[in-house]
């Protein structure tokens, strides 16, 4: 049989804190073979990256691998010395992480970043190492890379720089990389380039890959084989068909049942795992599910079940897994329906409109606009005029009342700008913002109160939000406080922080806590809360799941929609995650470099006709399951600057349906797809009917 490129025994892994070893990963094996891509599957503080980082022997100092081994390309790992280490770090393994620029040093250009790898793991002069950095640059697909080599990381957009750590991974010709979420901060056009990109390299490497990741259709797409950690613990592992359509084990079948699938027509509530996971010092002896297991036994609490091969390759740790492969035993994943007569609220306000009623708005903002003024020092210093950052460019948006506006685009759309200007944060050039039916100044200082009381934000990252100094108590207690039309006693501010907390699925104990002590769905929690606490008529939310487990965003989407539904709030939703988008809103609307070009309903336009630019965005989305292999449209290049944008249609320099000179020429109109479905091209809507039924061809 072939020597697998990494075999790891039954690895036990520990962490000190303070005085006291505590166990992080235990038992675990784990294989993979050349030109064979595996994933790691698990919640946040599950193991997924000890396990990465100790398959190259690369751990922190305060941890150590108690027991087991970890061979590589038949060699035992861990008898080898750090400088025997340092020979094979970066020139047989090379790591490619979540955050790129923690990879990148900020002194140093691309070229001699890249150049250095190859310098000193194979010799190369200054120039072919040059040379080398170059081609490596060209093959990772980015265009003019003599010009990007003599860059710096912070002149490139993070897609870009995600490449260049690519391209340093594998200017080696590595044997192992391990893929730490390298595309969770990205866009779903670029993070569908870059897959792209992986599978190319590995195949052509022929190296085998770790691919670490809680984006469950981006491991569906990708890899060959899967493992489920929780707790440290292997839950299932074996072919990435058998685990998603086949899955035996109840946290398997959980995770995959977290995933947003929206129906139309039809509002419901994602299944979710109740509890969260144990912490280090407080796993439990036997089953490490149990606690949480929906269908866990009493020997489940009391006995750890072994580690049983059920088929060949096919691992599972389950007392009943027999039970549920045989049928006798179903998981319950159903999605609940909250109601069997309509869609949602928002659905509702379409289908009036549609009969000649009136629609109430929560928010009406007109024509707006916002520009920068950008100028070089070496402008300063010649007095040249300063160039115009058209971020948004004459947008305008409506939210009805007790919906959900989703608002899609890749960065540099201008969509996080244009909610900031709703909010105030940022003032608006031109244009009007209607809340509730009255003019909001654009500047927030001249704002009154009862507004800023109508209007709240919740942040992709909760920390933007929280004091790390104040308990949850504190926090809330102060924006009640604030926010509330009348004096409220001590006692009162305490029964509303319960009720918030009560609100957000949170125990009263909570309050109590600093944001330190709180994993990050729960800091989110409380972010939501805040926002709610002096009963928003609107809540802004950017990205407001991106950095979440699967099973954190689907308690976080459920809870959006139950404050919804019980405060009779609206929200305007901005994320790059469609599925998530088509979860949760009843209204989406499309932006690229600033402007509108397709706003409807989730089914109009999740279905043709669509914007060119929306039927690439859905093109990309991964699809949880691996038997859906979906026509692929990529995108060339990437978003212009909004200080250089194209003439005629916008999007044209990328568009895969461009028609010509028109398209570089004329601005498009807005063509009406009935039902207030509406797109911006030049395109007729039949021909983009008929273009976009056929599914393009598989590359």
């Amino acid at each position: 049989m072939t020597t697998p490129v990494i075999d790891a025994r039954d690895l036990c892994i520990d962490y000190q804190l303070g005085k006291t070893w505590v166990n992080a990963v235990n038992g675990v094996s784990l294989t993979i073979g050349a030109n064979e891509t595996h994933g790691l599957v698990g919640e946040s503080g599950s193991g997924k990256s000890t396990l990465a980082l100790a398959l190259m022997r690369y751990l922190a100092a305060n941890a150590r691998i108690e027991s087991g081994e970890v061979r590589f390309n038949g060699d035992n790992l861990l008898a080898k010395t750090d400088d025997d280490m340092r020979q094979i770090w970066g020139k047989q393994m090379s790591l490619v992480p979540q955050d790129p620029l923690a990879s990148l040093n900020p002194s140093y250009s691309i070229g001699e970043q890249i150049a250095e790898i190859t310098r000193l793991h194979e010799g190369l002069s200054r120039r072919d190492a040059a040379q080398r950095a170059v081609e490596m640059l060209a093959r990772v697909r980015i265009a003019d890379p003599a010009a990007v080599a003599r860059q710096y990381p912070h002149q490139l957009s993070g897609g870009m720089q995600q490449r260049v750590t690519i391209a340093m991974a594998l200017s080696t010709q590595p044997r192992l990389l391990v893929l730490d979420e390298p595309t969770t901060a990205l866009d779903v056009t670029t993070e569908a380039v870059i897959l792209d990109l992986f599978r190319d390299l590995i195949r052509d490497n022929r190296a085998a890959a770790l691919y670490v990741s809680h984006n469950l259709g981006v491991i569906a797409q990708m890899c060959d084989r899967v493992t489920v950690l929780y707790a440290g613990e292997v839950m299932e592992s074996g072919p990435v068909d058998d685990i998603y359509l086949r899955p035996v084990h109840p946290y398997t079948i959980s995770l995959l049942a977290s995933i947003p699938r929206p129906l139309p027509g039809i509002e419901t509530r994602l299944p979710t795992i109740p509890g969260v996971a144990p912490s280090l010092a407080e796993r439990p002896r036997a089953c490490v599910f149990s606690p949480r297991c929906p269908v866990a036994l009493p020997l489940c609490f009391t006995e750890k079940p072994p580690l049983e091969e059920i088929a060949p390759g096919r691992l599972v740790k389950c007392h009943r897994w027999q039970e549920i492969a045989g049928g006798e035993l179903q998981v319950e994943t159903s999605p609940e329906r909250k109601s069997d007569k309509t869609a949602s609220v928002g659905t509702r306000y379409i289908v009036s409109l549609q009969n000649g009623e009136s629609a109430s708005y929560v928010l009406d903002a007109r024509d707006l606009s916002k520009h920068y003024g950008t100028q070089s020092l070496f402008g300063r210093l010649t007095g040249a005029p300063s160039k115009i950052v058209q971020a948004v460019d004459d947008v305008s948006v409506r939210v009805r009342t007790r919906s959900t506006l989703g608002l899609v685009g890749e960065s540099g759309s201008g969509k996080t700008t244009l909610a900031r200007c709703i909010v105030g944060l940022e003032t608006a050039d031109a244009g009007e913002i209607l809340l509730l039916d009255v003019a909001l100044p654009h500047a927030l200082r001249d704002r009154a109160r009862g507004f800023l009381r109508e209007l709240q934000m919740v942040f992709q990252n909760p920390n933007d939000t929280l004091n790390p100094y104040q308990t949850v108590e504190q926090a809330l207690t102060r924006t009640i406080h604030r926010l509330s039309t009348e004096p409220m006693t001590r006692q009162q501010l305490q029964a509303r922080v319960l009720d918030l907390l009560a609100a957000v699925r949170l125990t009263p104990d909570y309050a109590g806590r600093y944001p330190a002590e709180l994993s990050g769905g729960e800091k989110q929690r409380v972010a939501i809360a805040r926002a709610f606490a002096a009963n928003p008529a609107l809540v802004v939310a950017d990205e407001p799941t991106s950095a979440l487990d699967v099973s954190v965003q689907a308690v976080i989407l459920n809870l959006l929609k139950d404050l919804r539904a019980r405060e009779g709030a609206s929200y305007l939703v901005i994320s790059h995650d469609l599925a998530a988008i088509a979860y949760l809103a009843d209204w989406i609307a499309v932006m690229y470099l600033g402007q509108l070009v397709e706003e409807g309903t989730v089914e109009q336009v999740y279905n043709p006709p669509s914007h060119p630019y929306t039927e690439a965005l859905l093109s990309s989305i991964p699809a949880p399951d691996p038997r859906v292999k979906r026509g692929r449209i990529r995108l060339d290049g990437h978003v212009p600057s909004p200080a250089d944008i194209p003439r005629g249609c916008r999007f044209h320099t990328r568009c895969p349906r461009k028609l010509g000179a028109i398209c570089e020429q004329q601005d498009p109109p807005w063509q009406d797809a009935g039902d207030g479905h509406r797109i911006r091209c030049h395109i007729p809507l039949d021909e983009l009917t008929a273009l976009q039924a056929s599914v393009p061809e598989q590359e």
